[in-house]
């Protein structure tokens, strides 16, 4: 009863205090606040600056396969069997392993058709409508021929679209392992009418360029974070796996040319003895590629096709996170040495004669440059071999192996725009083998990890090529993008396969937003340093989003929780503004500011001690002689009465001291916080540029102002004239504001 008394007695109180309109209070919306609300607490397996904890662990798998590629011209095949050991070396019991079949994607009824929306298609090629809608079309998709432990015996499996599910009879207990082995076959697509990341390419002559990837059962991977990684394999988002030893027999018609992940054990069974020769010269080839197997010779073979007879082409890849190859007859195939601090690594590139002549020209020096360009970078590639290999179409990786498009007219004639998208999608494919093939992100959840940061060190290696190459992710190149309809922009922070945007979101933004953390938040040696450290303390481990940040923050001495939370968590935009520049002068009379506050404090004017106050040209205490009193040592009794006190009368014409003064009243209408770049231009032509860190806003998130004083007068003032901070609003940015228009309408012009 009394409860009750108390509550009634506690109603009406409440309702004084709303009466009265006292302030409701509300949580920290500072855009400084630290990113505890966002980021998974540290804790002994990630640690709190970005490292590896001390209890960290991971998971290692080993195969052993042997792949049969069977060359039929009506429908080619590929069949396999393999054995896999999984070492589980996580603190957890294991009952049953989740496996990856990627080709699934291609079967009937896959799940990327269920969730794929589709229509009416006005352009569909005479194959893909054939595969599509009749029964005489392509058939994809893992046939699981047997799923048995080491000894043979049957073992329980389900298959969830492009994952199975294996049941193991004995659960693997931390530091204990397990065999099983999977017997294969599929149906070899034709990439060119369903744009696969793999499969067959049929030229007129009837011949094909097998790039085969994807094309195995293999483990998901299985971490601290996310446990068993087993999204779907929809398309987008691409892969996360155990780093793991491989061994690969692949039997192929005789008269092709395979190359892949690993290093190729029987090289001189498989090439002539003349190519072996030439391979031994390409090894000490450090200036230019050498021919290794030539035009005419793969002609030959187009011309006299060998069906009757098989090589096998033995490899062996330790280390390394997942297996692919090339193969066909038609490959020309070229190599070149590259010194990687003392150690010999080998450019490759495998081509059609229908990428000649620009892939001769161009490809393997650019896998050189690439190798070179990312060991010094980040760190010293870790592989024997890196090749390149010209598909049409495509832009894809995988360890020490990368498909790549660009081919010239039939006549042998190229653009520069073709060559220089070559030479990127080299340089990036390339790249990749630094992320994710050796930092070994999650890219079925994080797509920037590898995408955004592979593209900022394609954009610093394109650079070093040619100064002034077309590189992406640049800030200015996503100004566009970030102006756009916001029902379809989304952060950085988005898994992969839900992006309206990929090219922006995961590639460019992530880009633009390191080259800004380099060029105008950290400078070039704290933002190097950090970045080395993170691309070192997880090679070959599995970071995630969080080890990246803290170890960027940890590595460079500066908190960057502000940067992350707006350029990787919000689609928020950046527009800071020139409000206002004022001219001030200097006096030594009291103001009526001056006045007021002495009076408000019951102080007369006269007991103040000397000062020096800073007037406003349109102020009411301005008077017209304040502007020839711009030597301000001289004309200033209180700073004259100073400086006899405190320094010897000789030293006076030694003080430098500002006959100008400006105040400029800067405006922040977009929701990023972002540095304030001033470029500051003299009356004499001379330039300055000013950086205030982005903590100039932590007061005011709309407003804050800079008292600029300068013994030159100042005719023009820009902020960031080079867009280095993606201001989305450049007419702003200028001051005396019409010499803003002109620029404003040259910059839309530009990204139209």
């Amino acid at each position: 009863m009394k409860k009750f008394w108390i509550f009634l007695l506690m109603l009406p109180v409440a309702q004084v205090i709303q009466s009265q309109n006292i302030p409701q209070g509300h949580t920290n919306n500072s855009k400084f606040r630290q990113l505890y609300d966002l980021l998974p607490s540290p804790n002994r397996y990630r640690s709190a600056d970005g490292s590896p904890g001390p209890d960290y662990w991971q998971n290692y798998v080993k195969y052993s396969m042997n792949i049969r590629l069977i060359d039929d011209k009506k429908q080619p095949v590929l069949k396999g069997e393999e054995r896999i050991t999984y070492l589980n070396k996580s603190p957890n019991t294991l009952s049953y392993l989740w496996i990856q079949l990627d080709q699934n994607r291609r079967a009937p009824g896959s799940f990327t058709d269920l969730v794929t929306s589709s229509g009416d298609n006005v352009m569909l090629r005479p194959g893909k409508f054939i595969s599509e809608f009749t029964d005489k079309g392509y058939e994809g998709g893992f046939h699981i021929e047997s799923v048995t432990d080491a000894s043979g015996n049957p073992l329980h499996y389900d298959i969830n679209y492009t994952m199975m599910r294996v049941d193991l009879p004995k659960p693997v207990i931390p530091g204990g392992s397990v065999q099983i082995k999977i017997k294969w076959w599929y149906n070899i697509n034709n990439f060119t009418q369903d744009w696969a990341r793999s499969g067959y390419e049929e030229f007129p002559d009837g011949e094909k360029e097998y790039i085969i990837a994807q094309f195995y059962p293999r483990l998901a991977q299985y971490d601290d974070v996310e446990g068993w990684q087993t999204n779907q394999f929809i398309g987008t988002g691409e892969f996360a796996l155990p780093f793991g030893d491989f061994q690969v027999d692949i039997t192929a018609p005789a008269d092709f040319v395979i190359d892949g992940t690993g290093r190729l054990l029987n090289r001189s069974e498989v090439f002539s003895a003349e190519q072996n020769l030439r391979w031994q010269q390409a090894r000490r080839s450090f200036d230019k590629p050498v021919i290794i197997v030539s035009e005419g010779e793969a002609q030959h073979k187009i011309n006299n096709p060998d069906r009757k007879h098989t090589k096998t082409w033995r490899f062996t890849a330790l280390k390394v996170r997942d297996f692919a190859f090339a193969a066909s007859r038609r490959f020309i195939y070229d190599a070149m040495a590259v010194n990687i601090n003392g150690k010999t690594k080998m450019a490759i590139s495998m081509y059609p004669k229908e990428a000649n002549p620009l892939w001769e020209k161009y490809s393997t020096r650019v896998v050189a440059h690439t190798l070179k360009s990312y060991s010094d970078i980040l760190f010293d590639y870790p592989y024997h071999k890196a090749i390149s290999v010209n598909a049409f179409r495509q832009g894809m990786e995988y360890p020490m192996i990368c498909w790549n498009y660009g081919r010239p007219k039939p006549d042998g004639t190229y653009t520069e725009r073709l060559k220089n998208g070559m030479i990127s999608v080299i340089t990036h494919e390339v790249g990749h083998n630094w992320f994710p093939m050796v930092v070994n992100s999650d890219e079925r959840q994080w797509m920037w990890m590898d995408e955004g940061l592979n593209t900022f060190v394609q954009l610093l290696t394109e650079q070093r090529w040619q100064k002034g190459f077309p590189s992406r992710g640049f800030p200015k190149d996503v100004v566009p993008f970030m102006m756009g309809d916001q029902s379809k922009m989304q952060p950085i922070m988005v898994n992969a396969d839900n992006m309206y945007n990929r090219s922006m979101t995961a590639y460019s933004k992530p880009a633009a937003g390191l080259y800004m953390l380099r060029e105008v938040i950290l400078g070039h040696d704290k933002f190097d340093k950090a970045l080395k450290t993170y691309a070192n303390r997880w090679k070959f481990k599995h970071p995630t989003p969080a080890d990246f940040f803290r170890t960027m923050e940890d590595a460079s001495g500066t908190d960057l929780d502000w940067f992350w939370r707006g350029w990787f968590f919000t689609t928020d935009v950046n527009d800071i503004g020139i409000k206002e520049v004022k001219r001030f002068y200097v006096t030594d009379k009291p103001t009526q500011r001056i006045k007021n506050m002495a009076k408000r404090y019951g102080i007369k004017v006269s007991d103040l001690p000397k000062f020096i106050s800073l007037v406003a040209e349109d102020s009411p205490d301005f008077t017209p002689d304040m502007k020839k009193n711009q030597d301000v040592l001289i004309q200033t009794p209180a700073l004259k009465e100073y400086l006899a006190k405190h320094f010897p009368k000789e030293e006076w014409a030694q003080i430098k001291a500002p006959k100008y003064f400006y105040r400029i009243v800067f405006e922040k209408n977009g929701g990023l916080v972002m540095p304030i770049v001033l470029q500051i231009t003299y009356e004499d032509g001379t330039k300055e540029r000013k950086i205030y860190p982005a903590e100039i806003w932590r007061f005011n998130d709309k407003e804050v102002s800079k008292l600029l004083a300068t013994d030159k007068k100042i005719v023009r003032l820009e902020i960031d004239p080079e867009n280095l901070t993606a201001d989305v609003n450049p007419e702003n940015n200028v001051w005396p504001k019409q010499k803003a228009n002109s620029r404003f309408k040259n910059y839309r012009k530009n990204l139209r």
